[in-house]
């Protein structure tokens, strides 16, 4: 199975520094990405250390673990997570400077024949496939939650002005757990991992419409949905990241 990767990441129209961060290893078939918070330039402190951390340790267990089970897979991302999660921690309560920060992170490694899907807060995963739209992960935020109680409807929640309040990230609390699973991988699927910079201004039904009719490069689609966030007023900072699963049409994992 051949991976066709391509990233964009964008200011925004309203912030003036970038929080978002993007790691990817094609080789490897390893893409991770984060979204940071906290205090004058410590989001992208944590973003950063998350993606860097997390992509590096975990191509470095691939490179010595062959056709890993899915299960090893989701243990060894959230053991590189929980690491990570340590060092953003302990940076956070070792310097003032960086008092409060943290990140959200979704990541996804293809080996052994499975694909493996992991989150911790609001950065989401989708795939695309024959023109339906699937969301992968399912947010740790106050807004779900409420969804999920069914304290409010859809329609509330895209009103809400609580949209941001996650109930899980990184470097928060000295350990955190990634939620992972795995999923289905064939001929042509679109793999879209993003921060809420695109989902709060683009709905599931408008990032459907621009994967499955923007007839360009992977590198131009990922421009067309920064394009759109934007547009749309671009109150956060946008990563995206587009994996194009190619080569022998093959099923892989289990869901």
């Amino acid at each position: 199975m051949i991976l066709e990767f391509a990233t964009a990441l964008d200011v925004g129209r309203t912030r003036t520094n970038n929080e978002d961060a993007v790691a990817l290893d094609a080789d490897a078939k390893v893409a991770v990405l984060a979204d940071g918070m906290g205090g004058y330039n410590a989001g992208e402190v944590a973003s950063g250390m998350a993606t860097v951390l997390v992509c590096s340790s975990l191509v470095q267990w691939l490179q010595t673990h062959s056709g890993p089970t899915p299960r090893e897979l989701a243990q060894a991302m959230g053991q590189c997570v929980g690491q990570a999660n340590r060092a953003i921690f302990d940076a956070a309560n070792g310097n003032p400077q960086y008092s409060g920060m943290g990140t959200t992170l979704v990541m996804m490694a293809v080996a052994g024949g499975h694909l493996v899907v992991g989150h911790v807060g609001d950065s989401r995963a989708y795939r695309l496939r024959g023109g339906q739209l699937q969301r992968l992960t399912r947010d740790h935020s106050m807004l779900q939650e409420q969804l999920d109680a069914g304290l409010i409807t859809p329609a509330q929640a895209n009103r809400s002005t609580n949209r941001n309040l996650v109930t899980r990230a990184m470097g928060v609390e000295a350990e955190v757990s990634l939620e992972a699973r795995d999923h289905s991988l064939m001929h042509d699927d679109l793999l879209l991992l993003c921060s809420d910079g695109l989902t709060d201004m683009v709905g599931d039904e408008g990032i459907c419409d621009l994967l499955c009719h923007t007839h360009a490069s992977l590198q131009e689609t990922c421009q067309s949905l920064v394009d759109a966030a934007n547009a749309a007023g671009g109150r956060d900072n946008i990563s995206v990241v587009l994996v194009r699963a190619g080569g022998e049409a093959v099923a892989l994992g289990k869901r």
